[in-house]
């Protein structure tokens, strides 16, 4: 604007605008002041209440920063805990109190006087087979050792004239002593042409059909006592070392350690040999006291003790978390979950043993631990021991 015009301008100004102006700039100056101070001194005021407030700022932090889980919890405790193996089982006859019998020699059936269940007293007829073959076989038996008898004693009598070569004796003894061995077993066989039962017991099995032929290789009945049964255990080879003649076991009904409990008893032998078919030993036990009747054949399972650690540290097992190839569990104190990695011993259903990373009294995560993240607060339900 040219100079002449802005002095127009201005001296057509109302009188007391130009005076005005200047006092509405200084209010706005020092307004502008006072609000940069005051910013100024809360900035510095956060700053300087930060440190007072770090320590216990750092726990509120800690707990919006991390998940609230809620879990329950259990002590490790310390108590005695048997190490023990698991194996299955069958329900089988004590050595001597069972008996398989079959025909002495091809035959036929012609009556039967059990069934499948039967009790039986020793030396109760059981089966019968014709009679007529062995009684003959007998018969004949007998004419032949009559007969061997007199040749050696008309053998010996020339020998002793000096008419017999002293070889000729000797055969006819030979003769003899066989015609002997034959009888008796011409004998037996006439005796077993019917079947008796050589112990008391139950009859276990019955295949003899009346009037089939039957093979004297193939049993035909079988009797046992029921109240003399073993249970045959197949135990691994490593764990079979350690397995001892009188050690306890516990014993379950069915395939799982969850079935219905039979009763404890004791390891009465340990094989000393692996079964070729199996590649397991074979660890025999009898119950002492068994909480009904054993069948025969039946699948049970025991815990077999092979140790006793009588200062153990035990947890539940939910505790137990695995991680690779390594377990941990998750410690609570004051309310955080530090994972911490743990040695595990022997196991049950229920607890297991600690052999490193963990002391009794410490307290654990146990349900819900596998929803638990490291440095978690943990809300606890409640406290309990295993």
């Amino acid at each position: 604007m040219p100079r002449g015009r802005a002095d127009l301008v201005a001296m057509r100004r109302p009188r007391g605008a130009v005076a005005g102006w200047p006092v509405v700039l200084l209010l706005a100056a020092i307004a502008c002041g006072h609000g940069a101070a005051a910013a100024g001194a809360s900035d510095a005021g956060d700053k300087a209440a930060a440190p007072a407030s770090a320590e216990g700022g750092a726990d509120r932090a800690g707990s919006d920063s991390v998940p609230v889980v809620g879990a329950e919890t259990a002590a490790a405790v310390e108590q005695p805990f048997t190490l023990s193996v698991t194996a299955l089982g069958t329900v089988t006859t004590r050595p001597g109190r069972y008996a398989e019998l079959s025909a002495p020699a091809p035959t036929r059936v012609t009556r039967i006087f059990v069934a499948p269940g039967d009790a039986v007293a020793a030396g109760a007829p059981l089966v019968e087979f014709d009679r007529a073959p062995f009684d003959a076989a007998a018969a004949s038996a007998a004419a032949s050792l009559t007969n061997a008898e007199h040749q050696s004693e008309r053998a010996q009598r020339l020998a002793d004239a000096g008419i017999l070569a002293r070889k000729d004796v000797d055969q006819a003894a030979v003769d003899l002593a066989q015609a002997r061995s034959a009888l008796v077993a011409a004998q037996r066989a006439q005796s077993q042409a019917t079947l008796h039962a050589p112990i008391a017991g139950v009859v276990t099995r019955m295949t003899a059909i009346l009037g089939a032929t039957v093979d004297p290789s193939q049993p035909v009945v079988a009797v046992a006592d029921p109240t003399a049964l073993d249970l045959a255990f197949a135990v691994a080879p490593s764990d079979g070392a350690q397995v001892r003649r009188g050690a306890a076991v516990s014993v379950s009904a069915g395939q799982s350690t969850h079935g219905e409990a039979l009763g404890d008893g004791v390891v009465t032998s340990v094989g000393a040999a692996v079964d070729s078919v199996s590649r397991a030993i074979t660890v025999r036990a009898r119950l002492v006291h068994p909480a009904r009747t054993l069948r025969i054949g039946e699948t049970v399972i025991g815990r077999i003790a092979i140790a006793l650690h009588p200062h153990a540290v035990v947890v539940p097992l939910a505790a137990l978390i695995p991680e690779g190839d390594r377990t941990k569990v998750f410690v609570v104190t004051r309310g955080v979950a530090i994972s911490r990695a743990v040695d595990v011993g022997g196991r049950t259903e229920a607890v297991a043993e600690i052999t490193r990373g963990l002391a009794a009294g410490e307290v654990v995560v146990t349900e819900g631990a596998y929803g638990v993240e490291d440095s978690a607060r943990i809300v606890v339900p409640a406290t309990r021991t295993p």
